[in-house]
């Protein structure tokens, strides 16, 4: 028996000194046909990536929003429209691969996550190709590359002449952005500022919390155009990279390929330089021309409109999941007990931003068909569900035990003496806690926008990025909140002022 296997193990090893040099051959000779279809031959029998695509009718394309040229938005009969050369460049990819587009914004560093879970099908967002980010995804051929700049206010310009000269002060940019490695790495002693938009980073620099936000140069220069009390230059920081291009997960070989002949064609047309740019230039002027915080208000209502919804199935789910696990806790079953502690402090335990980004993310890989606003909701349910279990089980504690007692003694059941006596009493205690939860809740919801549900909070950074202004709008955002929590406090006083002259 042991012979035999050594001969096996010999007769493998001869085919493979033998099968090598055939492959290679092949391999020469197939090297005259495109690298498109050699790309394709070495796809994964299981790859479906495109095969899905089509059968949905429907390429959705993940970016950031508020990186002009590269991706920016305008007002167009009082929608938001995704414009710039690299939605061109998506436009046109979906049209060759004969399906509709759909534009998914949200922050940059949630592109590559979004990516891995499945949310979006390519990501177009001024990506430059790194080695750390092909561990995680895959990349198109590049479509563009561009020199990295510093935008500082002009009143400095005298002081800033290269990277050097940033030597110990505060530079940022964008999280997750290949500037901000690029800043570490050759700036002595320089302190480090991510941001999750270029909008906000502009803001920082013109309120100076910021010496300088380091940015590709068509983004610096279009921000400077934009803006007069601001400069753009060279940095002089030499960068090595093969370019901007699309990012794909990994494994989505066939898709891979079909998006290479979309870049093939626009790299061989130059469609980028001679038509894409100068027509984002063009609806960059346009937009600046006309736009101003008041042509935005639809887009503070779509907002307010969101906000509102979320809040308010959120909070009706939250106090629903609160009864059920209250009364787990206040069980004599030990199960039911220890699950609604459970649930509890780890609810309690994590930040309410990181749960609306598992749900999505996390949970959506598993359910594609998982739309931000539903899992928006679901997050912002379960972390209320926790806080107002606590809240109504410190309620019914408060009550002294008598109010059982009597209520039995009358004949009551357990059930009738917990509906009619403890409940009503327990709601009256803790309904000032309850509204607070409400309040909270109201104003938590701004969190989703995270994952790009266009509540108050997004459409605020959708204003931001398409006026050049940061702090108006903010400013706007904050006068709509305290309306609606203010007019939210008086509605609740009132059902407790009910409540006191009924009970």
């Amino acid at each position: 028996m042991k012979h035999i296997k050594h001969l096996i193990m010999a007769i493998i090893v001869l085919a493979s000194i033998v099968v090598s040099p055939l492959t290679a051959l092949a391999d020469t000779t197939s090297s005259n046909s495109s690298q498109t279809s050699a790309t394709t031959s070495s796809a994964p029998a299981n790859d479906d990536s495109l095969q899905k695509i089509k059968q949905k009718g429907v390429l959705v394309v993940g970016t950031s929003a508020g990186y002009p040229p590269y991706e920016f938005t305008t007002k167009k009969n009082g929608k938001t429209e995704y414009i710039g050369f690299e939605m061109s460049l998506a436009k046109q990819l979906a049209k060759d691969l004969g399906v509709k587009l759909e534009i998914k914004n949200m922050d940059f560093d949630s592109l590559l996550v979004a990516l891995e879970s499945h949310k979006i099908d390519v990501a177009i967002a001024g990506i430059n190709i790194t080695p750390e980010r092909k561990k995680s995804v895959d990349f198109s051929k590049p479509y563009y590359k561009g020199t990295k700049y510093f935008l500082i206010n002009k009143k400095d310009k005298a002081k800033y002449k290269t990277y050097t000269d940033f030597k110990g002060k505060t530079v940022g940019t964008e999280n997750g952005a290949m500037e901000y490695s690029l800043i570490k790495r050759n700036i002595p002693d320089v302190k480090e500022k991510g941001l999750a938009k270029w909008s906000s980073l502009v803001i920082a620099l013109q309120s100076h919390k910021l010496d300088g936000v380091l940015m590709d140069s068509a983004t610096a220069q279009a921000f400077a155009t934009a803006n007069p009390d601001l400069y753009a230059f060279y940095s002089h920081i030499k960068i090595h990279t093969a370019g901007v291009a699309m990012a794909f997960p990994k494994g989505a070989i066939i898709l891979e390929n079909a998006a290479n002949k979309t870049v093939d064609k626009v790299n061989k047309e130059h469609l980028i330089q001679k038509k894409w740019l100068p027509q984002a230039a063009k609806q960059m002027k346009a937009t600046n021309k006309s736009n101003t915080v008041a042509n935005y208000w639809s887009f503070f209502l779509k907002g307010v409109k969101y906000t509102l919804l979320i809040a308010i199935i959120s909070a009706l789910f939250g106090v629903l999941l609160g009864i059920l696990f209250a009364l787990m806790r206040l069980s004599s079953s030990k199960l039911l007990h220890s699950i609604a502690v459970a649930y509890i402090e780890f609810i309690r335990g994590t930040p309410m931003l990181v749960q609306i980004m598992f749900v999505y993310f996390g949970i959506g890989a598993l359910i594609q068909s998982l739309p931000a606003l539903l899992a928006g909701i679901i997050a912002v349910s379960i972390n209320s569900g926790a806080y107002v279990a606590e809240i109504i089980r410190s309620g019914i504690q408060s009550l002294p035990i008598g109010q059982t007692e009597a209520a039995r003694s009358l004949g009551m059941t357990k059930h009738q003496a917990f509906h009619y006596v403890i409940i009503p009493q327990a709601l009256k205690n803790i309904w000032p806690a309850l509204g607070n939860e409400f309040i909270t809740l109201l104003k938590d919801s701004s969190l989703v926008s995270t994952i790009g549900v266009s509540e108050l909070m997004y459409e605020t950074q959708l204003v931001q990025a398409d006026t050049y202004k940061g702090v108006l709008p903010l400013f706007i955002t904050m006068l709509i909140y305290f309306v609606l929590t203010f007019t939210l406090t008086r509605l609740l006083n009132h059902f407790e002022k009910v409540m006191n002259r009924k009970y």
